[in-house]
């Protein structure tokens, strides 16, 4: 018997976690997958599962280089540098077309929709005199407005990005004249790889370069990257000594050579070697600053260009998100299709019906009014232009789809695309998606995805950054094997002893305070004491073991200056301010020592060598030099890579890892992000020879990064533990609100994160993601046969579950799978499994997962199933997951911008996925269906009523409409309303869409376009157009009413037919609404009158004439009412006998009955 809350565990040891995510090293790897594969010759089939070192080798930074492949840089000699190879110019070009390539590239890009080709193709055939029906102007009218439009549109984009392309090149850089030793002004795009430039501060960096120097007598700068990836936080940049004691500025060089790799898209990566006077210095990531970037709090900083122009990194990551297309328009060309083999299917009725009459009246066909086949003017009788009735047949054929071709709506694309222009900006301009945190609206960066929104089936989200905040605050730690949880915690005053020292005259105090514990901080007080050394040895690892800038700002108070920590990693930042709240401030940072205050004591320590974080060792370590000669090596990484690394042979480790365990457990159970921390001293001789292979790996190019690997397994090991800390990443505002109206929708909501499974699972009953009622099923294996043994388990107790054996009287389940049970699942015979488990369960929450994992779970939900995916995140690391799914959002948080950059949309928060999904959604869905079954129906009825002429004019292909009137029917006459309509109509208001979240399941559903909606509009089109057609034709059968006057009658007919049509459909009236159904009903009887006024024309003054008589408004009138009878009544039936949730809601509204309201809630369609 299983309980409610029962948890199946499927694994081998809950401790072990393969392939963790890290956000480095999913930035490098994400922003280089295009290039990678273009490298080897091609794509390559993307394998989800596989992650680990392997995967680093899709980065060119990561590569080993050889002599091939690199580019040597002379110092200070473009000329030279440049002679021998063929870099690029710093000039950028960002814009598409020039002068002489718009017009045809512009066309070209326009014809690649098939529809354009078809209309292009009629406009040719018109063109041949024996297939003219309409006037050859007539005729080319609707397709050159459409290209003219778009292609004004595309003009006007690409002019923006000319006037900012000039901008951009023509600002002014200091660059080293080789000449006069002096720095000169020299626009952007005239530098040169080789040149040295000198950028002053809060200055834009040129060009990719590496520093010489800086103002900073260490050589330290500090680079603001916003513009690169959108991390605001400072970065520091180092000079290497050898060039930063040189005087740079008056021409104090010397013989530089830089041999650096090839260009590549790799933000994060720089690999190369310095050759000076004879002596080769490495440099890496840290030693070059990039285009686009700022420098801050640095006077001044010389570097040297080595990639420039379209080459810099830059550059080479500015290309967009993938393109996508809306779920919505693909089912439309399936219904485009059904109409082609309408049209076609009325084009061999009127060609065979014609040819058949030929053959009826051979006999006449010489003299026959209005064909006489002979021409009888000349001594010699020849014929007209007849071919025999073979040709004829075929001519009649062309004849007809020139005719008939507004049956494919060629005005329904540039509709949509104004349509969502419309959406879009009600969207941006929703305050209730406007983030006052970052002063952020909503942003719509893809314009043709809008109606997807309101189908979304599965929800894939991030959680660092995404669920939660990611702004961490230092909660607990646990030191020498006693946890400091803050349930003794004192208030924020209670740290205020050591949360400030003397500098100068001026108090410095950390810009944010962190409560103290006030046993831990007395314990820190005390230096002769084995615990007290143990604690002060754990905060001073966690002031050192950092990456991080602290930057002095001015505050209120004149006398007291504040301390601001800036770094790449918020953890790192919480566990800084921390320490400093504890009496350990750190208050400078060089490249080659650190300065910390010890509670008074300000402590200078050398940094004798770092290895920064990897997703391998998943640790980053610094080893300082004590100002007492001794030598410490302090780690810090995630505890699966750090209790195998300890020293277990210590008995002070031994007695402090099992109590260490037991707290990060509960940690993690509270939802807190874990780090550990430990220690070593160095002896002297350890230290030589950990510098002598540093050293030697450093200045190694090849193979670099895997020696400097090595190097730091090798010396991180044997560590003393010295404790564990505890961070917490709150929630962000609703987000629990959220997720459970997104799951009322009918919303599946799978969580994919990298953090340890406590924390993920304890983050998942917080946002009401889990619930105690859920059934637990647990994955985590490290083979391939105990995965599928674990899947098979699995799928057997969802089938007990599912079935109600198990006894349970809820049967939710959800599934817990970790990243190194994916890697055996993803690409495997096993993901058919995964996915029958994955379906039967209501909520999915994989942790431990790396990017690319992340977007092979998404394919395995596309690749099995047609419901549509959305992906959300905010960082690099769930770049790959975003542009995988049908729909990406990125979230403008602490992470940067990759996230956004590469999605579709952008918001600020994660509640803001309610109105979004639910509201904006569900309108444009709504919207986009009814206005393409609209636009086909309004094409049809008009198609259909020249067809019915046909059959009463001897199969001629003559037509009462006027040639200009059948071109202005789908431009003028009733475009407008539809776009309208399209941009401003709700079926329901806000408040019920967001009160009943149910009602987001009819665009799961596809209710509001679907083949049956298809085929009922297109039996309604046949009646209206029977209605349109012959009541004039009856009602004037015996007088003498001409053709061109039955023309105009029917024209005009069918544009109030399909305007009241529309206006019988509309849900909400606004004055623009009225204006625009209205005011095309007046345009088209002012355009018939003005081309009916046109002597030149054919049919002149025929309005005029029919016009002036009573039958003629009567017609109208009985048209309208007889074409719309049917219409009306089944509307009426459908809204009383079989209403939809929509129907229901909407009477709810209308009568705000509490009643209604209660029953919208009883008669809602399960959701499936």
């Amino acid at each position: 018997m299983m309980d409610s809350n029962s948890i199946l565990e499927i694994n081998e040891n809950p401790y072990i976690t393969k392939n963790p995510s890290s956000q480095r090293s999913i930035s490098s790897v994400q922003s280089i997958q295009t290039n990678s594969s273009t490298e080897q010759g091609g794509p390559k089939p993307l394998r989800y599962g596989s992650v680990g070192p392997g995967s680093m080798r899709l980065s060119t930074s990561y590569r080993d280089i050889n002599e091939e492949e690199a580019r040597l840089v002379y110092v200070n000699d473009p000329h030279r540098t440049n002679s021998n190879f063929q870099f690029a110019g710093n000039s950028i070009k960002t814009s598409k077309y020039s002068i002489l390539t718009f017009l045809p590239r512009n066309l070209f890009e326009q014809f690649r929709r098939i529809a354009y080709l078809y209309f292009l193709v009629i406009a040719i055939l018109n063109q041949l005199p024996q297939l003219a029906v309409f006037g050859r102007e007539a005729s080319i009218l609707p397709l050159a407005f459409v290209l003219l439009v778009t292609a004004v549109k595309d003009l006007y984009e690409d002019y923006r990005r000319h006037r900012s392309d000039k901008i951009e090149n023509n600002r002014l850089s200091m660059v080293l004249s080789s000449e006069s030793n002096n720095f000169q002004t020299k626009k952007w795009k005239h530098i040169r790889v080789g040149d040295i430039i000198k950028v002053s501060e809060n200055e834009s960096i040129p060009c990719d370069m590496v520093l010489l120097s800086t103002s900073d007598p260490t050589g330290v700068a500090y680079i603001q990257t916003t513009n690169l990836d959108g991390e605001s936080n400072l970065k520091t940049r180092y000079a290497k000594q050898e060039t930063q004691t040189r005087n740079l500025e008056n021409g104090d060089i010397g013989v530089i050579v830089i041999k650096c790799e090839k260009p590549n898209r790799n933000i994060y990566g720089f690999q190369a070697n310095m050759d000076f006077e004879g002596k080769r210095v490495s440099l890496g990531p840290s030693n070059i600053v990039l285009r686009g970037c700022e420098l801050r709090n640095t006077k001044s900083a010389i570097g040297v260009a080595v990639y420039t122009g379209k080459e810099t990194k830059a550059m080479l990551n500015n290309s967009g998100a993938p393109s996508k297309r809306s779920r919505l328009e693909t089912r439309m060309n399936r219904e485009i299709i059904y109409l082609s083999i309408f049209l076609v299917t009325l084009c061999t009725i009127v060609c065979i019906s014609h040819g058949v009459w030929l053959i009826k009246h051979k006999d006449e066909l010489d003299l026959i009014q209005f064909y006489r086949k002979k021409d009888y003017s000349e001594s010699e009788v020849e014929n007209y232009e007849y071919y025999g009735w073979g040709m004829e047949i075929f001519f009649v054929f062309l004849m007809s789809v020139i005719v008939f071709q507004v049956m494919i709506p060629i005005s329904l694309y540039i509709s949509m695309e104004l349509v969502r222009v419309g959406q879009a900006y009600f969207m941006i301009q929703d305050d209730r998606m406007f983030d006052e945190a970052t002063n952020s609206r909503f942003q719509c960066r893809a314009l043709n995805i809008n109606e997807d929104l309101g189908q979304i089936k599965y929800v894939f989200s991030d959680k660092t950054g995404t669920l939660t905040e990611n702004k961490m605050e230092f909660q607990c730690a646990s030191i020498g094997g006693v946890d400091y949880d803050n349930g003794k915690a004192s208030s924020e005053d209670g740290g205020i002893e050591y949360s400030s020292v003397q500098v100068d005259g001026v108090n410095l105090r950390p810009k944010m305070s962190v409560k103290v514990d006030i046993e831990l901080l007395n314990l820190s007080k005390r230096k002769d004491t084995d615990e007290g050394k143990h604690v002060r040895d754990f905060f001073l690892a966690l002031a050192t073991c950092n990456t991080i800038v602290p930057l002095t700002i001015e505050s209120s108070d004149p006398a007291v200056k504040l301390i601001e920590y800036q770094g790449e990693s918020p953890d790192e930042q919480a566990l800084v301010y921390a320490a400093a709240s504890y009496g350990f401030m750190l208050i400078e940072r060089t490249s080659g020592h650190i300065v910390v205050d010890i509670q008074g004591q300000r402590q200078r320590f050398n940094v004798l060598g770092m290895h920064e974080f990897d997703s391998d060792r998943k640790r980053m370590s610094v080893i300082l030099g004590f100002p007492d000669n001794t030598v410490k090596l302090y780690v810090k990484g995630a505890d699966t890579s750090m209790f195998n690394v300890l020293n277990n042979s210590s008995n002070t480790t031994n007695n402090i890892i099992k109590p260490t365990q037991a707290h990060l457990h509960t940690y993690s159970s509270k939802g807190l992000r874990t780090l550990v921390i430990a220690s070593r001293e160095l002896t002297l001789s350890e230290f030589q020879h950990w510098q002598s292979s540093y050293e030697s790996a450093n200045n190694a190019l090849m193979g670099r990064s895997n020696l400097l690997r090595k190097i730091a397994v090798n010396i991180e090991n044997n560590l003393g533990l010295l404790g564990a800390s505890g961070i917490e990443d709150k929630l962000q505002e609703g987000v629990p609100e959220a997720i459970e109206s997104l799951r009322m929708a009918g919303i599946k909501v799978w969580v994919l994160t990298g953090d340890k499974q406590e924390t993920a699972v304890s983050i998942g009953y917080s946002s009401k993601l889990l619930t105690n009622e859920m059934t637990r099923i647990v994955i985590n294996n490290n083979s391939k046969d105990s995965c599928k043994k674990s899947l098979e388990d699995a799928l057997g107790v969802c089938k007990k579950v599912k079935n109600g054996v198990s006894g349970t009287v809820n049967s939710q389940l959800a599934l817990i799978i970790d990243g190194s049970s994916l890697v055996y699942v993803l690409d495997t015979e096993l993901e058919e499994q995964l996915f029958e488990l994955a379906s039967k369960c209501d909520v999915v929450l994989c942790c431990r997962v790396a990017p690319l994992q992340k977007a092979g779970i998404v394919a395995l939900i596309k690749k099995r199933t047609d419901d549509m995916t959305l992906a959300i995140g905010d960082g690099a690391n769930d770049v790959s997951m975003i542009q995988r799914a049908d729909v990406g959002i990125g979230i403008s948080g602490q992470e940067g911008r990759q996230a956004v950059m590469a999605s579709d949309f952008a918001m600020g928060q994660f509640r803001f996925l309610v109105p979004l999904l639910l509201v904006h959604g569900h309108w444009n869905y709504q919207r986009m269906s009814y206005m393409i079954l609209y636009n086909f129906y309004r094409n049809a009825v008009f198609v259909l009523i020249l067809f019915w002429y046909v059959l009463f004019t001897g199969f001629t292909l003559t037509t009462a409409i006027t040639d200009w009137s059948s071109m202005l029917y789908s431009i003028i006459y009733t475009s407008l309303p539809t776009i309208v309509v399209g941009i401003l109509d709700k079926d329901l208001s806000r408040a019920s869409l967001l009160k009943h979240p149910q009602l987001y399941g009819a665009g799961q559903r596809n209710e509001s376009y679907n083949g049956k909606l298809f085929w009922v509009t297109i039996f309604d089109t046949l009646w209206q157009s029977i209605a349109v057609f012959f009541v004039p034709l009856v009602a004037y059968w015996a007088s003498n009413v001409d053709g061109s006057s039955l023309g105009d009658l029917w024209t005009i007919a069918v544009v109030v037919l399909v305007n009241v049509h529309l206006a019988m459909d509309l849900f909400r009236w606004y004055w623009i609404t009225h204006a625009a159904i209205w005011g095309s009903i007046i345009a088209t009887f002012v355009c018939v009158m003005v081309i009916d006024a046109l002597p030149f024309l054919p049919g002149y003054w025929a309005f005029f004439h029919i016009a002036d008589t009573k039958l003629f408004w009567v017609c109208l009138l009985g048209i309208t009412i007889g074409a719309l009878i049917p219409h009306f009544v089944v509307k009426i039936f459908v809204q009383y006998y079989r209403p939809n949730d929509i129907q229901i809601a909407r009477e709810a509204e209308k009568f705000e009955d509490s009643r209604v309201s209660r029953q919208v809630q009883i008669e809602m369609n399960p959701i499936s």
